[in-house]
């Protein structure tokens, strides 16, 4: 028996329809998806979206319950019949669709769209939306911008609530970027859309609509933070006591862990976090567990992932490796601090996947031994790192050497 083409699939399959409205309601629904929806027995949404489309929704609603699973739970339970549910939007841009979809595959799905909020924003700004960065930090923390605080760029921003563009102005302001021009959209594509341009230095506005998005045309004043795509950034925009693996070699340190889409760094004996959060700034998908000893560099760790604008980076405070227990399996492990303890290098060459790399830093004479030994049994790359500074000599200038690192990186078979 031949396979049905789509349109011909019959409705059961497709039991579950997505419909993007947007703050014009019905106004700006085809037929087909006002049909479907004053057809469907059950229609789920947000209290807005609902109350946006009574005037079409004949069968029962169900408003989305909290915590938000349980109404995935809800979905699931009505499998095979028909469903509705609204959605802000795209439902595939940071919406709904997401979540459902991690449940629910696309061959039971109708999907249909509306324009997200950021393409009605950058119709509205005459910018080109494949040149400009797009980012919610709706639910999420402010501090996901930072990275992309770069003269010239722009962006995109979708806040939390009415209070998201006066927090958003404080840190721009706060970081030397005062001087960007930031843009206000509310409401969007209804009858009270309001479009307002302040400076983030000498942002006023008040009673802003909780539905907003911010777009920042980023400039920058001389002492502006700004972190730089590149390993190995200045030393002096790390908050640290001492324990803190150097730029140059931080950024050897990097390229030999070579990040991949999606994986997992292990940072063990993070001292102020440095690699596993350059780790993560190479690519948003990233993600890193730093495990620190100290009580006092682990809140160091957390405030510097948070100035980094990767305040994901997760945190365990303990000493390894009876703090490696239970932690999900990394793909990479970097060992700085306390590599030569005992137990530490044998419970990281467990847990790394196969496949996974591991670099270790020796600076001791001990932790230098070890790394040697492994090198001998286990293979890989051994390297030795040596690296000198200008520094005044009298009236002359003359090389101040670092103390030598001995890196030895390997691959798990």
């Amino acid at each position: 028996m031949r396979a049905l083409p789509m349109a011909e699939t019959p409705s059961i399959q497709r039991w579950l329809t997505l419909i993007g409205i947007g703050e014009d309601g019905p106004a700006g629904l085809g037929d087909e998806a006002k049909q479907l929806i004053a057809e469907a027995p059950m229609v789920f949404g947000g209290a807005r979206h609902l109350d946006l489309m009574s005037p079409v929704i004949t069968g029962h609603t169900q408003v989305w319950l909290s915590p938000f699973e349980r109404s995935v739970d809800a979905v699931l339970a009505r499998q095979g019949k028909p469903t509705v549910v609204l959605a802000s939007g795209d439902p595939f841009f940071y919406g709904v669709g997401v979540t459902l979809s991690r449940r629910i595959p696309a061959s039971e799905m109708i999907v249909i769209p509306a324009p997200s909020s950021f393409s009605l924003a950058a119709s509205r700004l005459g910018w080109a939306l494949q040149d400009t960065t797009v980012l919610s930090l709706h639910g999420r923390p402010i501090d996901l911008i930072r990275p992309h605080l770069h003269p010239g760029r722009r962006i995109l921003a979708l806040t939390s609530d009415g209070k998201g563009p006066a927090e958003l102005a404080s840190l721009l302001q706060n970081s030397g970027f005062g001087t960007s021009e930031l843009t206000v959209l509310e409401a969007l594509g209804g009858p009270h859309e309001k479009v307002s341009r302040q400076t983030a230095a000498d942002f006023a506005l008040s009673e802003i609509n909780e539905l907003n998005i911010c777009g920042v045309e980023v400039k920058a004043k001389t002492d502006a933070r700004i972190l730089s795509l590149s390993a190995g950034l200045a030393d002096e925009l790390f908050e640290h006591d001492g324990q803190i693996t150097k730029r140059e070699v931080r950024a050897m340190t990097l390229s030999a862990l070579a990040p991949r889409h999606g994986e997992l760094l292990w940072d063990i004996g993070a001292g102020s976090g440095s690699i596993g959060i350059e780790w993560m700034l190479a690519d948003p998908s990233l993600r890193t567990i730093a495990i620190e000893a100290s009580p006092e560099r682990a809140a160091r760790i957390r405030r510097n992932a948070a100035n980094f604008g990767v305040p994901n980076l997760a945190v365990v405070e303990g000493e390894a490796p009876a703090a490696l227990s239970g932690l999900q399996a990394p793909d990479a492990i970097f060992v700085g601090g306390g590599g030569s303890d005992a137990g530490v290098l044998d419970a990281a060459f467990n847990q790394l996947r196969s496949g996974g790399r591991l670099v270790a830093n020796a600076v001791t004479t001990e932790m230098e031994a070890l790394l040697l030994a492994e090198h001998t049994r286990r293979g890989g790359s051994l390297i030795r790192i040596d690296i000198a500074r200008a520094a005044p000599v009298g009236r002359m200038t003359g090389w101040r050497p670092a103390m030598p690192v001995t890196q030895w990186s390997w691959t798990k078979p």
